[in-house]
């Protein structure tokens, strides 16, 4: 490959075991969702949707309410549900039901997988909120 057509992206920039690519990615994944409630978004907040399941849409206002309130709290991550560091998934309880957050990495279209998960510029999050039922 000569030097016009190389990446000028970390060759393993996929590789979410590396340590130094999880620590950006779960950067990134917290800064989103610490933000969800901010009306103002700081650019160093990654660009994203916040998406909720039928399941999650039909609870209660105040449900939903003490959901979000959890979701920007959040700080549970360990070995066990967070294996790679990424602080991309993670379970609340609300009102005695269990809740799961997961984050899906896309490219800038919402169409395909991010490509380069560590640029904010090229990589879309989708926070999903569901029931463990729904998945």
């Amino acid at each position: 490959m000569n030097q016009a057509t190389q990446s000028t992206a970390p060759q393993d920039e996929q590789d979410v075991t590396n340590p130094a690519i999880a620590a950006i990615i779960a950067q990134q994944n917290d800064a989103f969702r610490t933000s969800v409630t901010a009306s103002f978004k700081a650019p160093s907040v990654p660009p994203g949707k916040l998406v909720m399941t039928a399941g999650i849409a039909a609870q209660s206002d105040e449900f939903r309410a003490a959901l979000i309130e959890a979701l920007v709290a959040f700080d549970a991550f360990d070995a066990n549900s967070d294996p790679y560091g990424l602080h991309e998934m993670g379970v609340l309880e609300i009102e005695g039901e269990r809740v799961w957050f997961k984050f899906d990495l896309y490219d800038e279209n919402y169409e395909y997988g991010a490509e380069t998960p560590t640029d904010p510029k090229r990589t879309r999050r989708v926070l999903t909120l569901l029931l463990p039922s729904e998945y």
